[in-house]
């Protein structure tokens, strides 16, 4: 299926297979003895900070680190909507992002309570994962069966750091049938915080979103979308119970085991419009 004709294909950030840094040729031996080139992602550390206090050090691939550093403060809940942002300076050497805000913030006690989530490269969220769902309200608005077939196929042929090293993470923000902004990383939780800091940075709507991942969809993974203020979350991978509890009780469509024309949706499935043959 062909995403639909009044949808614009070009992506606005989309993966770059090529990136200087993001790759490096290894060679090894194959199954048939015989020494082989391939390409292995690189992981690098990425230190944040919030104005002069150190947050946390992030394993990345090391693209959009202004958009990693601000998109996972957001999502902690260490910088809301009503801070202002006064810049991000990004040292390449020192592998460090400092994120500025206009009124220095104190989170003692948030950094008191971490959790390490099952994300991958070790996920970890501050203070309590559930903080900030109790009175959540998403959005209603409704999602073809057809954008969902379209934008699978269409992200799936996407030149990507997956089909050419592996290894990596995607996480695709999308707008109906057109797929907006394409990020990757060695953990999903990653993948989704970069988005969340080009939707602050740009101030991009939440509301008739949907984010298609290929990852796990975990507890983090929902909280992280629902606290996003995306209503939809849709991946090609499976479920965890956690995650499919936190969904049901936030009103989040989640759709997994996305694989074709088959997938699992185990919460939100009001918003679906039936509109495409099995």
């Amino acid at each position: 299926m062909a995403i639909r004709d009044d949808a614009d294909q070009e992506y606005l950030i989309a993966p770059d297979p090529e990136g200087e840094g993001l790759t490096r040729a290894v060679q090894g031996i194959g199954q048939d003895g015989k020494p082989h080139t391939i390409n292995v992602v690189e992981e690098r550390p990425l230190t944040i900070y919030l104005n002069s206090r150190e947050i946390v050090t992030a394993m990345t691939i090391g693209d959009h680190p202004e958009y990693l550093a601000l998109g996972f403060l957001r999502n902690q809940g260490m910088i809301s909507e009503a801070d202002v942002v006064t810049g991000i300076d990004y040292d390449d050497e020192l592998s460090v992002v400092v994120v500025r805000t206009a009124v220095e913030t104190d989170h003692e006690e948030k950094l008191k309570k971490k959790t390490r989530t099952s994300g991958c490269a070790v996920g970890t969220v501050f203070g309590d994962m559930m903080e900030g769902l109790e009175d959540l309200s998403l959005p209603d608005g409704k999602i073809r069966v057809s954008d969902i077939y379209a934008l699978s196929e269409y992200i799936n042929r996407t030149p990507s750091l997956y089909l050419a090293a592996g290894a990596i993470h995607g996480t695709v923000l999308c707008q109906g049938a057109r797929p907006l902004v394409y990020m990757e990383d060695v953990g999903r939780h990653n993948a989704v915080d970069k988005i969340a800091g080009w939707m602050a940075s740009e101030g991009v709507s939440s509301d008739d979103k949907l984010l298609y991942t290929t990852g796990r969809l975990t507890s983090e993974m929902v909280i992280k979308t629902a606290l996003m203020g995306i209503p939809v979350l849709v991946s090609r991978s499976g479920f965890t119970a956690w995650g499919v509890e936190i969904a049901n009780q936030v009103g989040l469509t989640l759709i997994g085991r996305m694989r074709g024309h088959r997938f699992m949706c185990l919460s939100g499935e009001d918003r679906l419009i039936w509109d495409a043959e099995v």
